[in-house]
């Protein structure tokens, strides 16, 4: 299997972002916005009045923390960015961000591994919010195969699959699964709000390939049809885990996504 970290320290410095945010009120209005809330939605939902969300927005008011926290979570604000409100409104952040090495993410570390080895031999990667591959099972190593080892350095997951010196020239669906990836990044992008995302997004268009909407699986999901270096089709279905109720950045920022034999065939090459 090509080298790919055990585990990888995703801590940030997040101080210097309080010192560049925006206002919180501007920063609060971009979120609704983005949600396509108007101000009586957003206070409807948040169980406040209308009036306090205008004065909030404007800078009139004040939130306090607890306020900040309900419309956050309203907006379903990423824990990362209601760190950035809390900042903004000139509170301390909440939400830590632990090295997954951390002691106090044994917890997480174990349910990682967990899963991994549940899937052997079929292929499983772990990847944070931008993408980047943290920790892998052994199965993967099909899928990482006569990857220029570049894109090893720092393995993007999104980068790695669809860059003409990494998965592409095998994968018999490029088109088709090019398209489902960049739909479901942008979709991610405009959710998060990550400009980091956005770049990424930016550059997976580059890339040839072309753009297949089509469906295969009676349209039921769509499949990474992929050759082994010996020229054996291989036909995956892909699923994602999260931790969806980790209060840490970094778990929850977290994804593991497992590739599952679409076909008998496809399970006895993996299993050997």
């Amino acid at each position: 299997m090509a080298a790919v970290p055990a585990v990888r320290n995703t801590g940030r410095v997040t101080t210097a972002v309080q010192a560049k945010s925006p206002p919180f009120g501007s920063l609060m209005r971009e979120w609704r916005q983005r949600r396509r809330l108007s101000q009586l939605d957003l206070a409807i939902e948040a169980d406040v009045s209308a009036r306090h969300v205008s004065f909030i927005e404007t800078g009139r008011s004040a939130p306090s923390r607890a306020m900040v926290l309900r419309l956050a979570g309203v907006l379903d604000v990423p824990l990362r960015e209601r760190n950035q409100l809390l900042m903004a409104a000139g509170l301390a952040p909440v939400y830590r961000e632990r090295s997954l090495a951390d002691p106090d993410m044994a917890a997480v570390r174990e349910g990682v591994e967990q899963v991994l080895n549940a899937y052997n031999p079929f292929p499983c990667v772990v990847v944070d919010r931008g993408w980047q591959i943290v920790h892998a099972n052994a199965g993967a190593g099909v899928l990482l195969e006569g990857v220029a080892p570049h894109l090893l350095a720092q393995p993007n997951a999104l980068r790695i699959a669809v860059h003409p010196e990494g998965l592409a020239p095998r994968i018999r669906n490029l088109g088709q699964w090019r398209h489902h990836l960049i739909e479901r990044l942008r979709r991610e992008a405009v959710v998060s709000g990550s400009a980091e995302l956005s770049t990424l997004l930016a550059e997976i268009e580059s890339y040839p390939g072309g753009f297949d909407e089509t469906r295969d699986l009676g349209g039921v999901a769509v499949p990474l049809e992929l050759y082994t270096s010996d020229g054996k089709l291989l036909t995956f279905l892909s699923t994602v885990t999260t931790f969806g109720t980790a209060l840490d950045l970094t778990a929850a920022e977290l994804s593991i996504e497992a590739f599952l034999p679409a076909n008998e065939t496809t399970a006895a090459a993996l299993r050997g």
